[in-house]
């Protein structure tokens, strides 16, 4: 039997069996087996365990979809730092899904996700600063994390740090950095910053 081969002390294997279920690798796929094991992982303070059940619990994958659980599980392993936990408590921090909306809470998770360098979290507290939610309005702060998370690759916030450069807003105005940035966004697809380029540039 799998279950007695596992150390019941080694969260570490147990996350991995977690993983090759709920992927299915080398193994048929199996949500309720995943979820035991990420359980069993998870009340062992594994927090990248912590983090997969918390999500299981919000999205119904093998468990009961409780939002409660999935709120407490993902900030067990936010407040491990996992920066993806940080990220979704952030998120529904702002959205005010399943918890009381507090901007002050999200910039704080926001913020400590992007210090790891998630880029998303990165381009979040980026218009968390430009919107001046849940911090002092800052366009200079908004410009590094949305730099951060554009030279990542971030599609919305290459559009964004090139609208920043176009007006000069926490920047030096720069045509050339605006249409260098628009272009990244076009090129991956970014509706907006196509139409601009095609605007202001004529391509």
């Amino acid at each position: 039997n799998q279950s007695d081969l596992v150390s019941e002390q080694d969260a570490e294997v147990q996350f991995n069996l977690g993983l090759m279920y709920s992927e299915g690798q080398g193994v048929k796929q199996d949500y309720f087996k995943a979820a035991e094991w990420f359980q069993k992982a998870a009340e062992q303070g594994h927090a990248e365990a912590q983090y997969n059940l918390g999500l299981m619990y919000s999205e119904g994958q093998g468990v009961k979809q409780d939002f409660i659980k999935a709120v407490e599980w993902c900030q067990k392993s936010a407040e491990q730092g996992n920066a993806d936990a940080q990220l979704f408590l952030g998120v529904i921090y702002i959205e005010g899904q399943w918890v009381k909306q507090d901007f002050l809470k999200a910039a704080e998770w926001c913020q400590k996700s992007a210090e790891q360098g998630l880029e998303q979290a990165q381009f979040i507290l980026g218009c968390l600063y430009i919107r001046g939610e849940g911090v002092k309005r800052d366009y200079y702060e908004a410009k590094k994390w949305i730099q951060k998370a554009a030279e990542q690759g971030h599609v919305e916030a290459q559009f964004i740090l090139g609208t920043m450069y176009y007006t000069g807003r926490g920047v030096t105005r720069d045509y050339k950095q605006a249409k260098k940035w628009w272009r990244l966004a076009a090129d991956q697809g970014n509706e907006n910053a196509q139409k601009t380029l095609v605007k202001l540039f004529g391509r």
